[in-house]
Formats: C-alpha cells, structure tokens, sequence
C-alpha cells in the first residue's frame, strides 16, 4: 500500500510573529475607536430621545423659545445659528484657504514658504479659546463701533469670522496637497496649448484636484459645525433667529456648553437631546456632501 503524503507544515519564523501580533495590535485599536463611537453614540440618544418624545419632536425642532425654568425648550433658534454661523465661516475661510494654498503651491518662493508653512501649522496649533479671546478683544469691538447691532458687537459676523480662520489650516494644508499630487503632465499639457499660468490653475489644476479641495471643505465645515468656546466669547449666546449679521446668535454646541454645568431633570435631558439633533444634523451633512463629491469624481 501506498504511504499517504504528509502534508508539510509551515514553521512560523520571528517576522511571521511579529506580522500576526502587529495584526491583532492594530485590529484592536481599529476596534476600540468603532467602540467608542458606538458607546457615545448609545448614550447620547439614550439620555436624549426620552426628552425629544416627551416635550414633542414639532415643539423641540420647532420651537422659538428656550426656557428651561418655564420647561419650555425650543432649538429652532440654535439649529438656524449654528446653520448661520457655519455658512459664514465657510463663506470666508474657503476662498482664502484655498487661493491660499494656491499660492504656496503655485508661486510662492522658497524663502517664503519657510514663513508660510510654519505660520499655517501654528494657526493650527492655537487653541480655541484664545481665538475666540482675540475675537473678545479685537473683533468684537471693532464690529460695535462700525456696524453697531443688538449685542454690541458680539454676533453672527463675529463668530463667522473667527471660525473663518480657524478653519483656514484644514482647507490650506488638505488642498495644498491635492494640488501637489496632480501629476505635472497636466500642467505641461495646458502650457503647450498655450494656456497661462492662471487659466491652468483654475481650469486644470484645480478641477483635477477637487476631490482633495472638497474634503478639505467638508473637514473646515466640520471644525465649524463642532467649534464651541470660541463662539461662546464672541456670538453673543442669545436664544433668537437672527435678522441680520450684527444680531448675537447661539449656536447647539454653545447651548449644551453654556448650560449642562447645572441642568437637571428635563431640562438636562433636553441638552441631550440637542446632542442628538446635532449628531443627525452632522451626519445627515457628511452624507450629502459625501454623495455630491462621489458624484462629482
């Protein structure tokens, strides 16, 4: 009888070890970070939905008034701030930041960049709080003495301004690289059809960077939707709709900040459950600009 054919058995070296524990190391990072959300996301909606039931989902979303000694508690004033507040900063930080990163890509020197790029990273590095202090300081009273408004200066235009600038390092930096890796062909293929350096940039450059410069946008309105102390010092905090750019405003992240140190009851329920609406807010957000940049790439 013929003898079965043993089947050889591969011996583990060292680097094979190290691969698997490496594998394992990193499968339980990934797997806590997935936990982690899970476990925040379980609780806000936990503490928060009993309180959107119980006050009523068309009188929370809905409602104008915040009053949590008369149990009356309204967002509608926060969502259309914090709406507000983000279109303004989006409307001043993305066109800087990206003719920005335009230049550094494109025509800044040398020496220069050496000025640029640590200049950028330290915008990065500043913590919120002394922005919205610098906004305190300077911004504020600069819009009271020449636009005036209901809250002296603290208002709308304040807040968009200064998150305007903090989001400046996201969209600088993620577009700055996107443009980097566009492959020089482009560019030597629109010069020898005669294109200038301008038309290039704007009609060949960036188009083929736009997935880059987009993310780079939807991190900036992330960092803007989720910014808090700073547009405590300088939006004004009053529960209204504003009317025009110089009416103080309260955004949800504000809300929560300003008020969970002592809530109680309902009422703390309730900054829960602005939690929640922020959290659909933003996701409900990314998912459409998700779709729109699949879309467009």
């Amino acid at each position: 009888m013929d003898k079965e054919p043993q089947k050889k058995t591969k011996k583990l070296t060292l680097s094979d070890i190290y691969e698997i524990i490496a594998k394992i190391i990193f499968l339980l990072c990934a797997g806590v970070s997935v936990f982690g959300v899970c476990i925040i996301t379980f609780y806000i909606f936990v503490m928060g939905l009993p309180a959107i039931f119980e006050i009523g989902i068309a009188d929370f979303i809905a409602g104008t008034k915040w009053m949590p000694s008369a149990e009356i508690f309204g967002i509608l004033p926060m969502i259309i701030g914090s709406v507000y507040v983000t279109i303004g900063a989006v409307i001043i930080g993305v066109p800087v930041g990206i003719l920005t990163s335009v230049y550094m890509s494109e025509y800044a020197p040398k020496p220069i960049l050496k000025i640029l790029n640590p200049a950028v990273e330290l915008l990065a590095g500043i913590p919120s709080v002394v922005y919205g202090f610098f906004g305190l300081v300077v911004i504020v009273p600069l819009i009271n003495d020449t636009l005036g408004g209901k809250g002296a200066g603290s208002s709308l235009l304040a807040a968009s301004i200064i998150l305007g600038v903090m989001i400046l390092p996201t969209i600088i930096t993620t577009t700055k690289t996107a443009l980097s890796a566009v492959p020089k062909k482009y560019k030597e293929g629109a010069y020898a059809l005669g294109a200038t350096k301008v038309h290039t940039i704007f009609t060949v450059l960036i188009p083929a960077a736009k997935s880059g410069v987009f993310s780079g946008i939807v991190l900036g309105i992330g960092r803007a939707i989720g910014e808090t102390m700073a547009v405590i010092l300088v939006a004004g905090n009053s529960v209204i709709i504003p009317e025009s750019i110089t009416d103080p405003v309260r955004t949800m992240t504000a809300n929560i900040a300003i008020e969970m140190g002592y809530s109680t009851g309902l009422h703390q329920e309730a900054l829960f459950a602005t939690g929640v609406i922020l959290f659909v807010f933003i996701m409900s957000l990314n998912v459409v600009l998700h779709f729109i940049q699949k879309k467009e790439g």
